[in-house]
């Protein structure tokens, strides 16, 4: 059943990538940082850290984009590190990336890819500005990490919908995300389809001074899967 998802998925990209014939004649060049505060650090519906900070660098030109994105948690002791690199192709409304995923923490040695990274593609739509709904599929594929017990691979994979849309000046985003089968987003114990993370996000800028805008956002979210719940404050620049 697996195989039969991934080929599907593989003929849709291919379709799309045929239809995408004209190139971009005003592409530019940029260079994107940004940071990211945050008073815990959730991914999909699994708990990863307390307060962290999370830098990104993304570099982009005709539609490619190249980025860096990290986080590290506030415990000097033992800090948790990440670090990870996504390669993104846009095209159309549809997004392809290809992500190599490293949590091991400080120390530990991040040229040992075989057995302390994770490979994912993912597979994007976002309908636009007319209609701000967005799909993504991402399943987990390269290296030994996401594998079973009895060494078969688990193909982890997460697929969430969101929804953009503002209420008195405040933009929210409403988003389901599940699993269809048994992988990394499971609590022990747990098996087969589940539903990873219901949550609502609301961001607003805070005008501080004339000059200064504080970007602030909150999210609640649900984890049924874990059996738990979190609210997330944080600042994006």
């Amino acid at each position: 059943m697996k195989k039969i998802i991934f080929r599907c998925l593989f003929v849709i990209v291919a379709f799309c990538l045929f239809l995408d014939v004209k190139a971009e004649t005003k592409s530019q060049f940029k260079i994107s940082p940004g940071v990211d505060l945050v008073s815990s650090y959730i991914w999909r519906g699994v708990y990863q850290t307390g307060p962290a900070i999370q830098p990104s660098l993304a570099l982009s030109y005709a539609g490619f984009s190249l980025t860096a994105w990290g986080s590290t948690d506030f415990n000097f002791a033992s800090p948790a590190k990440e670090f990870d690199l996504s390669l993104n192709y846009t095209f159309s409304g549809l997004s392809l990336t290809v992500t190599d995923y490293w949590w091991s923490g400080e120390g530990a040695r991040y040229f040992k890819y075989k057995d302390s990274h994770f490979l994912e593609g993912t597979i994007g739509y976002y309908g636009g500005e007319k209609f701000l709904l967005s799909l993504t599929w991402s399943t987990m594929f390269g290296f030994n990490s996401d594998k079973k017990a009895n060494g078969d691979r688990c193909f982890s994979t997460y697929i969430e919908a969101g929804y953009d849309f503002s209420v008195k000046g405040v933009d929210l985003t409403a988003s389901l995300g599940v699993t269809p089968w048994t992988g990394l987003y499971h609590r022990e114990g747990t098996n087969g389809f589940d539903v990873s993370s219901v949550s609502l996000k609301a961001s607003k800028e805070i005008k501080v001074t004339d000059s200064f805008d504080l970007p602030l956002f909150v999210q609640c979210i649900f984890s049924p899967n874990q059996d738990n719940v979190y609210l997330v404050v944080g600042m994006s620049f």
